[in-house]
């Protein structure tokens, strides 16, 4: 089975805590929700914030979700003169037997300006990915 990355990018409202994790989580659902992930067969996750966001570590909220046995791993990005402030992005390594043009890379809020080729979901119902966020947190993943 190959392995694919999945990547993904959103936008943070503020360098405080609770604002990194609801971005981080609302992201990763997204993206597990968008392509049938399961944390089984997840390889490893790695985290970058842009160097602005350090209230938290982004990894976290994947273990708020439940992924308890995924090799996780945060980083700073460049700091690239012009870039998106208050920047997560997350790219999932998936043992998935999906072509890579079957992968939906999810970009979300601000960063959909970083790939807008790839920002083509439909519009978000984010009421009801933070009913489904709130879920996986009481079921623990």
């Amino acid at each position: 089975m190959p392995c694919r990355g999945v990547r993904g990018a959103t936008s943070v409202d503020s360098n405080s805590r609770e604002d990194i994790l609801l971005a981080t989580r609302q992201l990763l659902a997204l993206m597990i929700r968008q392509n049938g992930i399961e944390a089984a067969d997840v390889a490893s996750v790695i985290f970058t914030t842009s160097p602005d966001l350090n209230a938290e570590f982004p990894a976290l909220a994947a273990r708020q979700l439940g992924w308890l046995h995924t090799a996780l791993m945060c980083f700073h990005e460049l700091d690239v003169p012009g870039s998106l402030p208050r920047c997560v992005r997350i790219l999932i390594h998936w043992n998935t037997d999906k072509t890579a043009d079957e992968i939906v890379h999810v970009y979300v809020k601000e960063a959909q300006r970083l790939r807008p080729d790839l920002s083509k979901l439909p519009p978000v119902d984010w009421e009801e990915l933070e009913r489904w966020i709130e879920g996986q947190l009481k079921a623990g993943g």
